[in-house]
């Protein structure tokens, strides 16, 4: 480099083209040392506030204690204002990072947070805050306004009040560090945003609020929230494309302020905060959305390593075919940052099911990919591991009897049975545990009152009127999911039973279990022949992709026994969520010849090492499903290889995988493009790769910011195995 040429960033880029330069140098700079962590190791010096010089905190009541709370966090929390950012706000306190709202009282943190939800933050940008204050006033007024409804009530002119101080201290610091924002931040979000960049800063500003007291919501559509704003602007020759663009990669960079140096403690991921973005689709009168704002996020994200903001682009009928191939430009460079929802099927799920169909077309998720109606409900989910029914419960591998069962279709019913009891079972403790008078008649019931939840409940549409929190049946909609796990290694075990004792003979049930039971011991010959003779789930192999599909389509019709019968509802779901290191150590050897200890299927995808068919196999399996049925969703994770995706043709082979998949009937998938070697470095050398990116399990993180089984996990999925590392 000659003297007083300027150093150029680069980021890191699973295609061999690199990753594109439309950004302003300082943009990029300013990106770069928000992924290497300074600002969350900042945020990590002050992790909460400390209550214990209120006097008498101890003797308020929940709502007094919530509400001091708050208020201190508002009034204290540290202020950030960077030479470079072009909105303003910041989440502060560390503590926020481990979903507690960051205030402790004589040492312990004293109310958790809130995750797994979108709010309503249309309001706010469309209206202002200021209506929703009216709104509380005006309920304040009403009739039988007394008790726990008035606590409500002033809770959360309370928190609405801390907001204002909040706001008001970053307006003053504006006014001496960055007098060019302050005219796009004075007003807003109390007042309804007059053009693009006040947009911005509205739904940034409400953002950081709601993080700062420990929140994690998901944004939802933003393309649907500012298209018009940017629109009208670009219209009257307030802005320009260009500096539209700038606006927006500084709200993504502020997204990254937890993340932490290398140095900082390992686990699942730093980028695991919920706050996933949500791209194109119809509205509820069936227009497609899709605009200008829609590219200019997908110019961001292929342009910085952010996987901060998981996408979600929703397809549809109408989508534009630019859309198709600005997706598969951005996911050849790798990090899973941009995933697709079959919007078709989603709506054919939600509505089926009971939401209403104007606000099912509004769908979004919840911060990873389970799909709720933002502002609209209450949602949380219940995992259960699909295999451990199978190996233990049915076959009784950890019993000392062992089963009769005369032919595979009796073996199946036998699972189905123990699937359904397991189902009840998680039913039942979600409804006892949510509901204190549980009854034939929804109408009758009530949600048993829980910690007050007022910052996010004024982002809830019916929490104010309902004059009840966002726990406590405030919202429209309660839902609470069992997620299937395992349910890919459930259907292979199936099949290898049924192919090894029933239509082949090569050994008898009772003595494969007796096999199992000592984890393949001796019999590595027939391990190897289980293992790899038979074609299982992934390879559009029907006859074992019917057994996934009744798996799923049986789970389905247990959750749909207690549907929407009571204010809790209870559909189904498939995931995982990495949950399969968690079980691996609790599960025995499998009939399809895993053994205790193994790393196997996340999601709805196939056990590693055992899909060999490419892609389009795997996506075809998957969709041998009816997916309308898995109504909070069913994941499937593909795996591209770098080489794949490279020139034009890269680009039409993924565009054409994705309109694959929406016409076999899919519901969400994630493509991840990774280079194993790449994966192997970055583990040896952590300083080297701050920025590397991975998709997960609905949420991306530095690959450096996982423990060593996650890494693993990440490693052997690219692989296709087991890999030494």
């Amino acid at each position: 480099m000659n003297d007083g040429e300027v150093k150029k960033t680069v980021f890191r880029s699973a295609y061999s083209g690199g990753r594109p330069v439309r950004l302003k140098e300082e943009t990029r700079l300013f990106c770069e040392e928000s992924l290497c962590g300074r600002y969350g190791d900042e945020a990590m010096k002050t992790p909460f506030v400390v209550l214990d010089g209120i006097g008498n905190f101890g003797e308020l009541d929940p709502f007094g204690k919530y509400d001091t709370a708050i208020r201190m966090i508002c009034e204290t929390a540290p202020l950030r204002v960077t030479e470079h950012e072009l909105v303003s706000g910041a989440a502060t306190l560390g503590g926020a990072v481990y979903a507690q709202v960051p205030a402790q009282y004589k040492g312990q943190y004293v109310f958790p947070s809130i995750n797994h939800l979108t709010v309503d933050f249309f309001t706010p940008v469309l209206k202002g805050v200021d209506s929703i204050e009216a709104l509380v006033k005006k309920e304040m007024g009403g009739p039988d306004i007394g008790g726990r409804k008035l606590r409500f009530l002033e809770s959360c002119l309370s928190s609405l009040e801390s907001m204002r101080i909040y706001h008001k201290r970053y307006i003053s610091e504006l006014e001496k560090k960055r007098p060019d924002i302050l005219p796009y931040a004075k007003n807003v979000p109390f007042r309804p945003a007059s053009n693009f960049r006040e947009a911005v800063q509205s739904l940034w500003f409400t953002f950081s609020f709601l993080r700062l007291t420990g929140n994690w919501p998901g944004i939802g559509r933003i393309d649907r929230l500012l298209g018009k704003f940017l629109e009208d602007d670009l219209e009257r020759g307030l802005i320009t494309l260009g500096e539209a663009r700038e606006l927006l990669a500084s709200f993504f960079i502020k997204g990254c302020e937890w993340i932490r140096g290398v140095e900082a403690e390992r686990g699942s991921g730093d980028a695991q905060h919920y706050q996933n973005i949500v791209l194109g689709g119809t509205d509820s009168d069936g227009n497609d959305i899709t605009n200008d704002v829609t590219y200019l996020i997908l110019d961001i994200v292929e342009e910085l390593p952010i996987g901060d903001f998981p996408i979600t682009v929703r397809f549809n009928d109408k989508s534009p075919e630019k859309l198709y191939r600005r997706v598969a430009e951005v996911i050849r460079h790798g990090g899973g940052t941009v995933a697709v929802y079959n919007e078709k099927t989603i709506l054919k799920a939600m509505t089926r099911f009971g939401y209403a169909p104007e606000e099912a077309a509004d769908f979004a998720n919840d911060g990873c990919w389970e799909v709720q109606v933002p502002g609209c409900t209450r949602f949380s989910y219940w995992p259960f591991d699909s295999l451990q029914i199978f190996l233990k419960d049915t076959l009784g591998l950890e019993s000392e009897e062992t089963p009769e069962f005369l032919s595979f279709e009796q073996l199946k019913e036998a699972f189905f049975e123990d699937l359904k009891k397991h189902v009840d079972a998680i039913a039942n403790d979600i409804l006892r545990g949510s509901i204190v008078n549980l009854s034939d008649d929804p109408s009758k019931e009530e949600f048993r009152q829980l910690f007050p939840t007022t910052v996010i409940d004024l982002f809830e549409n019916d929490c104010v009127k309902n004059k009840k929190g966002y726990l406590e049946g405030g919202t429209r909609y309660s839902v609470i999911p069992p997620h299937i796990g395992g349910s890919a290694d459930t259907a292979n075990s199936l099949y290898a039973v049924k192919k090894l004792c029933f239509d082949d003979g090569i050994v008898s049930l009772n003595k494969l279990i007796g096999i199992l039971k000592n984890n393949w011991e001796g019999e590595e010959y027939l391990r190897q022949y289980a293992r790899n003779k038979y074609v299982y789930y992934g390879n559009d192999n029907p006859e074992v992709d019917s057994i996934m599909a009744e798996i799923l389509d049986r789970f389905s019709g247990f959750c749909e026994a207690y549907g929407t019968k009571h204010v809790m509802w209870i559909p189904s779901g498939v995931s995982t969520f990495g949950r399969q290191l968690e079980w691996k150590d609790s599960r025995p050897a499998s009939p399809f010849g895993s053994k205790r200890g193994e790393i196997l299927a996340g999601n709805a995808s196939p056990t590693p090492g055992t899909d060999l068919e490419g892609a389009t196999a795997v996506i075809k399996s998957y969709c041998a499903a009816d997916l309308t049925k898995q109504v909070t969703g069913a994941a499937l994770d593909v795996k591209l290889f770098p080489h794949t995706v490279s020139g034009n043709d890269g680009i039409d082979s993924v565009s054409a995988l994705i309109k694959g998949f929406l016409e076999l009937g899919g519901y969400f998938m994630q493509l991840d493009v990774a280079d194993v070697q790449t994966l192997l470095e970055a583990r040896k050398d952590p300083a080297a790769y701050k920025s590397l990116s991975v998709r997960v399990s609905g949420w991306n993180a530095r690959f450096v910011s996982l423990d060593d089984n996650w890494q693993r996990m990440i490693i052997e999925r690219e692989a296709g195995g087991q890999v030494q590392c």
